[in-house]
């Protein structure tokens, strides 16, 4: 009898570890996940003009490190927010971003390319003007501010004779500013917050019974999932675009192609979005 339980559980675990995904070290590269704030931003109606723009700085100024032991020197976040915000901005269309983060390098390139230039005026008689670099309208400022771990835990569990299951989770929140401001004046035209929740849940399942008082059947099986901070990041950016794309709408900064693209539903839905109040 206590050969066939035995068997028998050994069956059943073996059938939920083929169900599990187990992951493929083959498995190709893919192009970053994004979440659901995308499809608003990719989905808004086309600006009247592209507005140019210029992000230097986009940093970290949580201060947070990641909770596990032994990483004081491994931040919580992604290190790289200004390259996420660039892809933002070129993904809603609306804007025209323009090179500073790496604005040394381009600036050697140039200078190559005029000594290049230079060279063979002097050999040939002719060369190419190289023309000025773009200025920005708007400088995007702002940063990932803070990142709260376990601001909501939970969990559920039984077990029986020595056969039980238990689950739990947590949930993070990472916050992002983002602000417009006049290259010209410098005057702070918008600035947006936003939040995104970030879950991660467990679940384990066992058994710890004696078939016979010197039989001891012990078992475990458990299942954890992760949301990636880097997309949770990037949807926290995605909507801080959308948001500044719709305030700078309703302030008068800028407008759409057309008159009847303003009751636009993602439009609509964005303008009624007011910060919620805990």
């Amino acid at each position: 009898m206590k050969i066939t339980f035995a068997v028998l559980f050994s069956f059943i675990l073996t059938g939920c570890s083929l169900s599990m995904d187990i992951p493929d070290i083959d498995e190709k590269p893919n192009l970053m996940s994004r979440g659901a704030t995308y499809n608003d931003l990719v989905s808004l109606p086309l600006p009247r003009g592209k507005v140019y723009v210029s992000v230097y700085d986009f940093r970290d100024q949580s201060g947070q490190y990641k909770p596990q032991p032994n990483s004081n020197f491994s931040t919580a976040v992604p290190q790289g927010a200004a390259a996420l915000l660039m892809t933002s901005l070129l993904d809603s269309k609306w804007f025209i971003p323009l090179e500073r983060e790496g604005l040394q390098n381009l600036l050697t390139e140039r200078k190559i390319i005029r000594a290049a230039q230079k060279k063979d005026e002097i050999v040939a008689n002719h060369g190419n003007d190289l023309p000025s670099l773009e200025s920005a309208n708007i400088m995007f400022e702002g940063g990932i501010v803070a990142y709260d771990t376990n601001i909501k835990t939970g969990g559920v569990g039984a077990r029986y004779l020595g056969i039980g299951a238990s689950g739990q989770f947590r949930a993070d929140q990472v916050t992002v500013n983002v602000r417009a401001v006049d290259v010209r004046s410098g005057r702070i035209l918008l600035s947006v917050t936003t939040s995104k929740t970030i879950y991660s849940q467990e679940v384990q399942t066992g058994v710890f019974k004696f078939i016979d008082y010197k039989d001891l059947l012990e078992a475990e099986l458990g299942y954890t999932t992760n949301e990636p901070v880097n997309v949770a990041v990037m949807s926290a950016i995605d909507a801080a675009v959308v948001h500044v794309i719709v305030d700078g709408i309703k302030n008068g900064l800028w407008t759409t192609l057309r008159e009847e693209d303003l009751k636009h539903p993602i439009i609509q839905q964005y303008m009624e979005t007011s910060q919620p109040i805990i």
